[in-house]
């Protein structure tokens, strides 16, 4: 089965020159004007890879992504008109996994999609159940316990977690957690990291205000704490 993307975007011109790039790209594209429309295409049939513009007419990009995510760990790339920190982030929170700002080049965007879909297909083979207190980390079944109870992570939080659990203790750049995590690093937005980190700590974390596991080293990055 070949790759499908469903495309939100209010702006016809908008949405006729993404689906037009993405085609190009071998992929099939479905496409929603607004958001009533979005929820209900996703759930009509299988879809590889979202695309969410912010400004909709009805339900905002925020609120759809939000819908998207109570039910699947799709990939979800959020689109916005401007570079603006609050709605990047705000993207982020709710669920995204990427942003992109209008306007973007057709290799930009297909870069991204075929980052994401690196990720999802990626296994993790040969590497054990893997401990830290009270998590637990399943890598070749994509499986996250704390306390003995499932966590559960998008995509991209679990590729997250298993980058960091990867070499315990050792300190992971922005930038190296962008390239490794993200699949590259000449986009590379350190909001994405610091997005990502706190919302991995609010599923793995018993205080996440206070992590035991996955801590910050000021100024350097990232690491798992043993």
């Amino acid at each position: 089965m070949g790759t499908r993307i469903l495309s939100v975007e209010d702006d016809e011109r908008i949405r006729t020159a993404v689906r037009l790039a993405l085609e190009d790209e071998g992929w099939t594209v479905d496409e929603a004007e607004n958001g009533e429309e979005a929820l209900e295409a996703f759930a009509q049939r299988p879809t590889d890879v979202v695309l969410i513009d912010i400004m909709l007419p009805d339900i905002d990009g925020f609120e759809v992504c939000r819908a998207i995510r109570r039910t699947s760990d799709v990939p979800i790339i959020m689109v916005t008109a401007r570079d603006d920190t609050h709605d990047v982030v705000a993207g982020l929170e709710a669920g995204a996994d990427d942003y992109l700002t209008k306007p973007f080049a057709p290799k930009e965007l297909s870069a991204r999609i075929r980052a994401l879909l690196r990720r999802v297909r990626h296994a993790e083979p040969g590497r054990a159940h893997l401990r830290f207190g009270d998590l637990e980390i399943v890598p070749d079944e994509g499986v996250v316990r704390r306390a003995g109870k499932d966590v559960h992570l998008t995509k991209t939080e679990f590729k997250l977690l298993v980058e960091l659990a990867s070499s315990p203790g050792k300190v992971f750049s922005r930038e190296t957690l962008l390239d490794s995590v993200w699949g590259y690093d000449y986009f590379a937005d350190g909001r994405l990291v610091d997005v990502h980190v706190r919302r991995l700590r609010t599923k793995v974390e018993a205080d996440p205000a206070n992590p035991r596991h996955v801590v910050t080293v000021r100024g350097l990055g990232y690491k798992l704490q043993t």
